[in-house]
């Protein structure tokens, strides 16, 4: 399913790459002149010299900041061309815009689909729900589809009899014990628990808190952009039935046309206690009165990790927009989003572990034939250097060998 909202990253401060050399310049030229042809200058011993030289960070600076500005300069080029030339160029500008106007009204096309089959997902979706809370059990019909689905992953990853005869052993076994459990316990909880990046923003003591988690839904705005829904059940930390986090894109596409994320927005989360905020921690400490020597409590709130500072992003304002460091951390929040997005339509790969399990499958087989080029490549070369020796130095005939197009 294609994206109708390009990930356009946010534009960050780069440092500019230093060149290794630099030309000569006249003035070098008329020193060494000046001195008979012998430079003033003394050799610089790879052992002395350059490690002093290494260790003036004044100088490398401005080094640097003088060659930083050369980065990146018109080479001047275009200006030494013809007009006919030049106005070729223009032509090819004016088609490049035409170009442009086509993939911004592809991706406005892209987004209008997108929210058009999403729709036809949410019956899906609002069934699954009902699934997990227990509300609505699978039909024989689901039930057997899914079994079948089963089956056929089993012997793509060549499972023996054995153990699936174990497996439905075991489910007849537990039939009558689980009888009593309600819905999927903690599958939300258990799906961004198995996404490899989203689970570094849970901590342990989130986890008692998504334990309430009963639903994530997604849905687009009316201007460019998703929302992403999290619903709770009653719980004993906040009172918040649901929990939103926006992202905002501008309105029109950007640059080869795509929508250019702009800007996050999460609910205020409304802690029943100071105690049950998740998102910081109360540190208290004994202070004494110097006077009195009476002894008081004082309590301080520390910020703490904690994935519900998801719903608290950072933002980028006009103080701010030269941040480095907050802009990582924006760009960060939106990928994570993005995550999560993806996560929703797939969610049970993810509870049962099967998406990661695809995905380590296709970065095994990308190294495997990444090995497999190495080793053609390899053999192609010991066949080449094997026909020269056999052939003392050329081809039968005399002829040079034809070079191997790999």
């Amino acid at each position: 399913m294609s994206e109708p909202i390009r990930n356009v990253r946010i534009n960050k401060l780069a440092e500019a790459p230093t060149p290794q050399n630099t030309p000569a310049t006249a003035t070098s030229s008329f020193i060494q002149r000046a001195n008979n042809g012998k430079p003033s200058v003394p050799t610089i011993s790879e052992d002395g010299d350059v490690s002093q030289l290494s260790n003036n960070q004044a100088l490398i600076s401005m080094i640097q900041g003088k060659l930083g500005t050369l980065v990146g300069a018109p080479s001047g080029y275009i200006d030494t061309l013809p007009k006919a030339v030049k106005d070729r160029i223009r032509g090819l500008k004016a088609l490049q815009s035409q170009q442009s106007e086509l993939e911004a009204e592809l991706e406005a096309e892209i987004l209008k689909l997108e929210k058009q089959w999403h729709k036809r997902y949410e019956p899906l979706f609002k069934k699954r729900a009902q699934l997990i809370a227990g509300e609505i059990e699978p039909t024989e019909e689901e039930i057997l589809a899914g079994k079948k689905i089963e089956e056929e992953n089993d012997e793509e990853h060549d499972e023996d009899d054995e153990e699936e005869e174990e497996e439905e052993e075991e489910d007849d076994e537990e039939e009558e014990e689980d009888s009593d459990i309600k819905g999927i316990p903690d599958f939300w909880l258990t799906a961004l628990k198995s996404h490899p990046d989203l689970s570094l923003l849970i901590t342990d003591r989130d986890d008692e808190a998504l334990h309430y988690l009963t639903d994530i839904r997604m849905d687009y705005l009316e201007q460019p952009g998703f929302a992403l829904n999290f619903d709770f059940a009653e719980n004993p930390f906040f009172t918040n039935k649901t929990l939103r986090k926006v992202y905002y894109y501008e309105d029109a596409p950007a640059f080869m046309g795509e929508y250019t994320f702009d800007h996050p927005e999460g609910t205020v989360i409304d802690w029943k206690s100071p105690e049950q905020n998740l998102t910081v921690r109360i540190e208290k400490r004994k202070q004494r009165n110097k006077r009195t020597q009476e002894t008081r409590t004082v309590e301080k709130t520390v910020e703490t990790e904690s994935f519900f500072n998801f719903f608290n992003p950072p933002v980028i304002d006009e103080e701010t927009e030269d941040d480095e460091e907050l802009a990582q951390l924006v760009e960060q929040d939106h990928q994570n989003g993005e995550y999560i997005k993806d996560m929703i339509p797939r969610a049970v790969l993810f509870f049962t572990g099967e998406a990661i399990d695809y995905d380590e499958d296709e970065e095994d087989e990308d190294d495997l034939e990444d090995l497999e080029d190495e080793d053609f490549s390899d053999s192609d070369e010991d066949e080449d250097d094997e026909g020269v020796i056999k052939s003392g130095g050329g081809a039968a005939g005399g002829q040079q060998p034809e070079c191997k197009q790999q």
